[in-house]
């Protein structure tokens, strides 16, 4: 035996015109005849009053597109087929992960982590001469290759490659870390420091 669902239809403030005590009366008298067809779809009564239920909210809203004298129950077994299957479809690009192994593989960094690891990354480049954090934020962060940043910077390309290498050099000492280390959450320091 099927259990019941509890139903309260409200008219909101902005009601389409078609939505009234009628409608209303309406949608509560096809209840029966829509739980039993979203059960002959789903073979789930959970899943399937939920269907009634985002059916009889998709019929009250669109109320005004009803056309009377029509056949209701069709309507609304069309707006709960065109949901069932939505639902399938949307369930389709899902992955079923019961045993939980795959959300097991997502990881992210503790927030806190990436924050110190950014205030220190900071810290040391401020403790670079401008010319040398200039051409490294340029070429790491910013993504220039060096012949667009010697032109920036108004300087030879040999100049920007020697200002770089001697940056992350530097950094690497402030740091503590070893040259093509793995260094920061996230890929602007990677390649600020030459390790992306």
């Amino acid at each position: 035996m099927m259990t019941r669902i509890a139903v309260t239809i409200r008219p909101a403030s902005n009601t389409s015109p078609g939505a009234d005590a009628e409608m209303r009366s309406l949608l509560l008298g096809a209840i029966p005849a829509l739980r039993a067809f979203a059960y002959s779809l789903t073979y789930d009564l959970d899943r399937s009053d939920d269907l009634v239920q985002d059916t009889l909210v998709r019929a009250w809203t669109k109320a005004d597109s009803f056309q009377r004298g029509t056949n209701l129950t069709a309507w609304l077994f069309t707006i709960l087929r065109n949901l069932f299957y939505s639902e399938l479809r949307k369930r389709k690009r899902e992955v079923e992960d019961g045993d939980g192994a795959l959300a097991a593989k997502l990881t992210s960094l503790p927030e806190q982590e990436v924050r110190l690891e950014l205030r220190e990354f900071q810290e040391a480049l401020d403790l670079l001469p401008f010319s040398q954090r200039e051409a490294l934020v340029l070429v790491g962060a910013q993504s220039f290759t060096y012949e667009e940043a010697a032109e920036i910077c108004g300087v030879a390309v040999g100049t920007v490659k020697s200002r770089v290498s001697r940056a992350r050099l530097r950094l690497t000492e402030i740091l503590g870390t070893k040259a093509g280390d793995e260094i920061g959450a996230d890929a602007m320091t990677r390649a600020a420091l030459g390790s992306s």
